[in-house]
């Protein structure tokens, strides 16, 4: 029993003996970990901790200056890194400094020297054991200057960037030519930028396609259009009248010189799609065919007929002609669809408009039943130019029509009045004197007209006076002068001075105009149904006379010496006042009061220089 006692004593003995040395040995051994630990401190403070690198540059062991030169040194990407922007087959090289990448070495430096003393005491000592075994590759802090790029970017653009444009024909001459239409380019330098960015910041050397925008143009080949423009220019345009129409006209040319003038190239869009049209200008060739319209128009015109005395029937005297009027706009886009066809004999296209009045209309269709009124003057003693004159104005209105309610217009009938239309020069009054004019003896046509609207009881819309008395216009039958005739005179000069009356009748009236120079008078006819209608007229005569001035003696020097020549005969001035009552059923249908005011007219001669006696011949009456 003793010694299993002792026995125990010894191993408990043993067992503490042992402990003690184990927990003295785990103390010794914290006391080196802390002892090395605040050895690790103390010798990196102030230091990057080991196995810390920015960038793969070994920055432990280094204080602050030693690792901003390192950093400086050997962190080369900004200064020799590639970055190569394409555009197709255009290469731009730069660097990432070129580019606007651009190192912080500081702040690297300070991230290195923060790595494993931030957070709790064990995240810094476990950092700091994670750089000493496995190491930390810190990266850089870079600061990429867009603006530096955007500059360079603007460089780059400036080689490849192209404006849009057209693809166009030029006409110079007879010569046709292409210009094709190029794609519009553009470098989206936003969308480059942010490519740039990605790529720097890798730190890698890199290949970057340049985001380039491409705006077509409408129009990128006009190679069609320029052929078929060459077609038009290959042979004159020939332009004709519609078979039957226009006999005699014959046809019209535009040669290849004066349609290259007016060509033009209209831009138009077929189903999304755009392209040139080839067409002579609208405007152009429009003022070419109002030309030619004027040669090819036809106004409708009523049949002419007289009315058969017996019979009591209407007769054709003169067919009616049915109106003929240029369509511009369709001839012209006539024009242009034949000539894109290239079809260069073109047909112009007309309107028509029948004429009111046909052959085939009768007096009971038109209300023209018997005579209203017959007038005449007398024109004895006129030469044959005045009488040819009289003759060719008053076969104007022999057998013309006038609708009922219209105004009917004399110089409108009478048209131009020129050599070319029958007439003839003779004397005429302009400007206050007494001239030779071609022309001369309408006047008594009108005058005639006027006298038959005057007491056929119709409205008179428009009257002029002559100047002077005028002694054709105050004769009678047997070649006498009567004063009652003074004051219904009328003249008419066109376009400046017209007669104008209305037919307020509810039928059309027929006009007859009948000249015989061998009696020197002239009758006019109306022709239509008579509804009652009455004249009364009174006349003051010529009254307020004014003797005719002192004859007049100018030198002419077409003349010869001592010879002398009658141009103007004196008349006396008047003042006539017409009054006319029309009645209808008992009832005043109208009054008017014609008042016409003569100057005094002095007679005129005209003699050859040198002439010294001038005598005063005897005044022509």
């Amino acid at each position: 029993m003793r010694r299993t006692a002792i026995s125990s004593h010894v191993n408990q003995t043993i067992f503490v003996n042992i402990a003690s040395a184990l927990f003295l040995g785990l103390c010794l051994f914290f006391i080196a970990i802390l002892l090395l630990t605040a050895g690790y401190q103390l010798w990196f403070s102030g230091k990057i901790f080991p196995g810390v690198r920015v960038g793969g540059i070994d920055l432990g062991g280094l204080d602050e200056v030693r690792a901003l030169s390192r950093l400086a040194q050997e962190f080369a990407y900004p200064a020799e890194g590639k970055i190569l922007l394409v555009d197709g087959d255009r290469q731009f090289l730069f660097t990432p400094a070129e580019l606007g990448l651009v190192l912080d070495p500081t702040a690297s430096v300070t991230s290195a020297m923060d790595y494993g003393r931030t957070g709790n005491l064990m995240n810094r000592l476990g950092t700091q054991v994670y750089a000493l075994s496995t190491g930390a590759d810190l990266p850089p802090i870079l600061y990429f200057d867009q603006r530096e790029a955007y500059e360079r970017l603007s460089e780059v653009a400036q080689q490849i960037d192209r404006p849009q444009i057209e693809a166009a024909i030029n006409v110079d001459g007879l010569e046709v030519s292409v210009l094709p239409g190029i794609v519009g380019r553009s470098v989206d330098k936003d969308a480059s930028l942010m490519l740039l960015d990605q790529q720097v910041r890798l730190l890698q050397d890199g290949v970057i396609p340049l985001a380039v925008l491409e705006t077509p143009p409408t129009i990128l080949d006009a190679s069609l259009q320029a052929e078929i423009a060459r077609g038009i220019l290959s042979e004159p345009l020939v332009l004709s009248m519609p078979p039957g129409q226009g006999e005699g006209l014959g046809s019209w040319s535009i040669g290849p010189v004066d349609l290259a003038k007016m060509l033009a190239f209209q831009r138009v869009q077929t189903d999304g799609v755009f392209r040139y049209e080839v067409i002579l200008d609208r405007f152009l060739l429009g003022n070419f065919l109002a030309e030619l319209a004027q040669d090819v128009n036809v106004l409708p015109q009523n049949a002419r007929f007289i009315f058969n005395d017996d019979t009591g029937r209407l007769e054709v005297i003169q067919s009616a002609v049915t109106g003929r009027t240029l369509d511009l706009t369709r001839s012209v886009d006539s024009i242009n669809q034949n000539l894109a066809a290239g079809e260069h004999h073109v047909l112009l296209d007309f309107a028509y408009t029948p004429p009111a009045v046909g052959d085939d209309a009768t007096g009971e269709t038109l209300g023209i039943r018997e005579l209203i009124h017959a007038e005449t003057s007398y024109f004895y003693g006129s030469g044959p130019a005045r009488i040819q004159n009289i003759q060719a104005s008053a076969s104007r209105f022999h057998g013309l029509l006038v609708p009922p309610g219209a105004v009917f217009s004399m110089a409108e009938a009478l048209g131009d009045i020129s050599l070319d239309n029958g007439y003839a020069e003779a004397l005429i009054i302009l400007n206050g004197r007494t001239i030779s004019g071609v022309g001369g003896g309408v006047c008594q046509v009108s005058t005639t007209l006027f006298r038959n609207v005057f007491f056929s009881g119709y409205p008179i819309v428009e009257r002029h006076a002559h100047a002077y008395r005028v002694s054709y216009y105050e004769k009678a039958a047997g070649n006498r002068l009567d004063e009652k005739l003074a004051g219904l005179d009328a003249t008419v000069f066109v376009p400046l001075v017209d007669f104008k009356f209305t037919n307020d009748s509810p039928n059309w009236l027929l006009m007859e105009t009948y000249v015989s120079p061998t009696y020197g008078s002239i009758t006019w006819k109306f022709y239509s149904t008579s509804d009652g209608r009455q004249v009364e007229w009174q006349t003051t005569g010529p009254v307020n006379i004014v003797p005719a001035p002192d004859p007049e003696y100018n030198e002419n020097p077409d003349l010869e010496k001592d010879e002398i020549e009658q141009v103007d005969w004196p008349a006396d001035g008047a003042d006539v006042t017409v009054n006319r009552t029309v009645t209808r059923d008992g009832e005043v249908h109208l009054k008017d009061t014609i008042k016409t005011h003569y100057l005094p007219w002095a007679a005129v001669y005209e003699y050859g220089p040198g002439t010294k006696d001038i005598p005063t011949p005897t005044p022509t009456p």
